[in-house]
């Protein structure tokens, strides 16, 4: 993965991954104003909160200083359900290049590291690709209903990962 720098905030961030997330999920699933503002005023709050010691915002970026992906954890907002991983995106021009996977990987050791006993996400059916990355990093789907926080007609999914004893 040397062809990306990874770093946290930088001027910008907030923006740009917001514009990742409505790159793919407004072509890929039709997302409009509802969701794209959900995502800016959360992770507007999260970062104005953020204990930079505690939790994490990660970015990466290209070799032209282009955002091609992040991944948060939200540890000190995360509630009695343990760390929220959030924000997990990366752009369509590094989709299927192991991205994804080394931003997981690296969330996941960043909990493990600060001893997070349980890691939680929502999701919807259908994100098959980052399901099976959820999976192989050990989380398990816990419960699937119509809820849609999303507002996209789509299938809400619950998410769990126990830190391994």
């Amino acid at each position: 993965m040397s062809e990306y720098a990874f770093d946290g905030y930088r001027p910008g961030s907030l923006a740009g991954v917001v514009g990742l997330h409505m790159d793919y999920y407004r072509d890929a699933w039709g997302f409009g104003i509802e969701f794209e503002t959900k995502v800016a005023l959360e992770m507007a709050e999260f970062l104005r909160r953020m204990e930079a010691d505690r939790d994490l915002f990660l970015t990466a970026w290209d070799g032209e200083g282009r955002l091609a992906g992040s991944v948060t954890i939200d540890i000190s907002g995360g509630g009695p359900r343990g760390a929220h991983l959030r924000w997990f995106i990366v752009s369509s021009a590094t989709r299927g290049k192991g991205l994804g996977k080394e931003l997981m990987s690296r969330a996941i050791a960043f909990c493990d590291k600060r001893a997070v006993p349980q890691v939680w996400l929502t999701t919807f059916a259908g994100l098959d690709a980052a399901r099976g990355l959820y999976e192989r990093h050990g989380f398990k789907l816990v419960t699937e209903n119509d809820e849609d926080q999303w507002s996209g007609g789509v299938r809400e999914q619950f998410f769990i990962r126990r830190k391994a004893r």
